[in-house]
């Protein structure tokens, strides 16, 4: 509506209204609804004239990048790379983590992109949408392993032990 005069010049025609949506739908489906609100806003608040394709893709990268969340293939090439431990990585955002959790790690790692990428950005998009709205989301602490404070085995039971592990060997 703020740019009425300007939407109606630019498309006159129906059916090139209609492969124009069909690009920006294309071009805008991996950030969340909240992130594309905001980044309409930031054009109608910064910009007189109608905005093109690529100022609206820079709004909505502009709103991402305030609350320090990398762009979505971004984020998924972090998470594809990632080393294990997962969980003690240094990570860009906490939504990278949670995102690449939630696809499954191995999923990631065991599948082409034309595969994962889909999964990773839907999970990833909504991880997005909740630190829009505010959310402070956090990468869980990793597991600590567990501590025996047992009494060592004497030789006779090591040895015992020993011949059953042969023995389940087949040795």
């Amino acid at each position: 509506m703020n740019y009425h005069n300007q939407y109606y010049a630019a498309f006159p025609d129906a059916e090139q209204l209609k492969q124009i949506k069909k690009l920006w739908l294309d071009s805008l489906a991996d950030y969340p609804v909240e992130q594309i609100l905001k980044g309409a806003k930031h054009a109608i608040e910064h910009s007189e004239y109608l905005p093109t394709l690529n100022r609206m893709l820079e709004c909505c990268q502009q709103g991402l990048s305030d609350f320090g969340l990398p762009s979505a293939h971004d984020a998924y090439v972090e998470a594809c790379r990632a080393p294990s431990p997962r969980s003690s990585q240094r990570w860009s955002h906490p939504a990278v983590y949670l995102a690449g959790r939630d696809s499954d790690w191995f999923f990631l790692t065991n599948n082409t992109e034309r595969t994962s990428w889909p999964v990773f950005r839907e999970h990833y998009q909504q991880y997005c949408a909740r630190v829009l709205r505010g959310e402070s989301l956090e990468v869980p602490a990793p597991e600590a392993l567990e501590r025996r404070h047992g009494a060592p085995l004497s030789r006779e039971d090591q040895l015992a032990e020993l011949r059953k592990l042969k023995d389940k060997a087949g040795f």
